[in-house]
C-alpha cells in the first residue's frame, strides 16, 4: 500500500525514533509498503519517520545511483542492486573527509542544496530478521545511509545548511508545510489549510 509522505514541518519528523522491537506488529507488511511508496516517489531511501512512525527503521535501495554516467564503474557496481532494510541502528563511526553532494529529500520536495558529509560510515543494526551486523560504507553509499539515519534521529537534511542559505530557503519551506506545492507522490502536510 502507497503511504503518505510527511511534508516538512510536521513535529514526527523533529523525534528521535524508539527502537522498534522484533515482535512489532505487521512489520514485515511494514516494510512492504515503506518499499512501494519510496519506489512511487521514485527515492533511494525513506525513514519511518516519514511515513509518521517516529521509530528506528529505514530502508534504502542505491540501483538508480548505478546509473549514473559521472561515478566510475567500481562505484556504479557498489551501488547497483544495493538493497537493505535497517532496524535499530546507530552509527559508530564517521570517518575521513567531507565532501559536498546535492541532496534533496522526500519530505522536502522540490530543494536541493549541497550537504557536506564524511566520507566513510561505520553503522550497527538488525535486518528485517531481527540478525545484528556492523558494515562499514563509503562514497555515495555511505552518505544515502547517513541521510536516512538522520531521519530516525529527527535531524533533516536543511539543518545542515548555513543561517544564510536556511533564511534564504525559509519561505519555500514554509509553503511546503501548508501544502503550497505540488508532489508527483501522495503527501501528507502538517499547516495544509482544509479544504485544500
Amino acid at each position: 500500500m502507497i503511504l503518505p509522505i510527511i511534508a516538512y514541518g510536521d513535529p514526527v519528523l523533529r523525534k528521535v525514533g524508539n527502537d522498534l522491537p522484533k515482535e512489532h506488529p505487521k512489520l514485515k507488511e511494514l516494510i512492504e509498503n515503506m518499499w512501494e511508496t519510496m519506489y512511487n516517489a521514485n527515492g533511494v531511501g525513506l525513514a519511518a519517520p516519514q511515513i509518521g512512525l517516529p521509530v528506528r527503521l529505514f530502508l534504502v535501495d542505491t540501483t538508480p545511483f548505478s546509473k549514473d554516467e559521472d561515478l566510475s564503474e567500481e562505484d556504479q557496481k557498489k551501488l547497483d542492486g544495493f538493497k537493505k532494510v535497517f532496524i535499530n541502528a546507530y552509527i559508530e563511526e564517521e570517518t575521513g573527509e567531507e565532501w559536498p553532494f546535492s541532496e534533496g529529500c522526500l519530505s522536502i520536495p522540490d530543494i536541493h542544496e549541497d550537504i557536506k558529509r564524511k566520507d566513510t560510515v561505520t553503522i550497527t543494526y538488525v535486518d528485517e530478521n531481527f540478525k545484528e551486523h556492523t558494515e562499514t560504507y563509503d562514497g555515495l553509499l555511505a552518505r544515502v545511509i547517513q541521510h536516512e539515519y538522520d531521519h530516525i534521529e529527527g535531524i533533516l537534511f536543511t539543518d545542515k545548511l548555513s543561517p544564510l542559505k536556511k533564511r534564504l530557503l525559509k519561505s519555500r519551506l514554509n509553503n511546503i508545510s501548508k501544502g503550497n506545492i505540488r508532489a508527483d507522490y501522495r503527501m501528507r502536510f502538517p499547516n495544509q489549510k482544509k479544504g485544500r
